[in-house]
C-alpha cells in the first residue's frame, strides 16, 4: 500500500484544516500516460481505501490503489525544487518533470 514519509505526512499535518482528508490517485494524462495526484476534500466516496497513516487521514480509490501499491511519497524542500514526490518502483517509464509514469 501507499506510503508517506515522516517529512510528507508532516507536510499535510500542517496544510490541512479541520475536517479536511487527502485523496491519492492516478489520473490519464501527462507525457508518460498517468499522472500522480493528491487532493485536499472534506467528504469521502464509499469505495475509497482509508491509508494505514495515524495522521491526518488519507484515503485512496480502489484503481489507484492496485496501480500505487508499493509507492513512498516523500516531501522534498531544496533550492530548485519543492513539494511532494512520488516513488513509484512498479513504474515502467517516468517522465522528467517525475509528475506522469506508465
Amino acid at each position: 500500500m501507499v506510503k508517506f514519509t515522516d517529512a510528507a505526512r508532516a507536510q499535510l499535518v500542517s496544510a490541512l484544516e479541520e475536517g479536511e482528508i487527502v485523496r491519492v490517485a492516478v489520473r490519464g494524462g501527462g507525457c508518460s500516460g498517468m499522472t500522480y495526484a493528491l487532493h485536499v476534500e472534506t467528504e469521502i466516496d464509499e469505495e475509497d481505501i482509508r491509508l494505514d497513516t495515524e495522521s491526518p487521514p488519507v484515503y485512496i480509490d480502489p484503481h489507484s490503489a492496485s496501480i500505487l501499491q508499493n509507492t513512498i511519497i516523500d516531501y522534498i524542500s531544496g533550492f530548485q525544487q519543492q513539494g511532494f514526490v512520488f516513488n513509484n518502483p512498479d513504474a515502467n517509464t517516468t517522465c522528467g518533470c517525475g509528475s506522469s509514469f506508465s
